[in-house]
């Protein structure tokens, strides 16, 4: 099953893609690896998922924070690409999570992120280095914030 026939089946509900709200650009293609800016949980609706991890959100809460951010990088990558297909595999992923300081278990709300790109892209391709560090704050109040490298066909 190609990647794209995996995420048709998937039945996942995309926002929009996102627009930059600042000097940069959404992505950025380096030989055949392809940079995305920061992602964070846009909803369909246009809406962020806001609020602090160990405050206001739970673990279980931030984990589908993050998962909502991977699919707004699926929608910015199906715009910009056209099909999943294209991609050979998920290099890098770099987490943060709005957290309060004595929060630690970043990794496990990242893996809402991670999980949704194993679902897509199959463990072979869709599982990555990565990082998930904590953050006193981002941008619009958002509760993650995801950056990726995807290498291409």
């Amino acid at each position: 099953m190609s990647h794209q026939e995996r995420f048709e089946a998937l039945k996942l509900q995309l926002p929009p893609s996102p627009k930059p709200i600042g000097l940069y650009k959404p992505v950025v293609y380096v030989g055949n690896q392809l940079w995305t800016s920061g992602h964070g949980p846009l909803k369909p609706d246009k809406t962020l998922i806001t609020g602090c991890i160990g405050d206001d959100l739970t673990l279980e809460e931030g984990h589908a924070a993050a998962k909502q951010a991977g699919l707004a990088m699926l929608a910015t990558l199906l715009s910009e690409l056209g099909t999943l297909d294209r991609v050979n595999r998920l290099v890098k992923t770099f987490g943060l999570v709005r957290c309060t300081p004595d929060f630690t278990d970043h990794p496990a709300v990242i893996n809402g992120f991670s999980q949704l790109m194993a679902d897509v892209f199959g463990p072979d391709v869709g599982i990555s280095a990565r990082s998930a560090v904590g953050a006193p704050s981002l941008p619009a109040g958002m509760a993650v914030e995801i950056e990726a490298v995807f290498e291409l066909e």
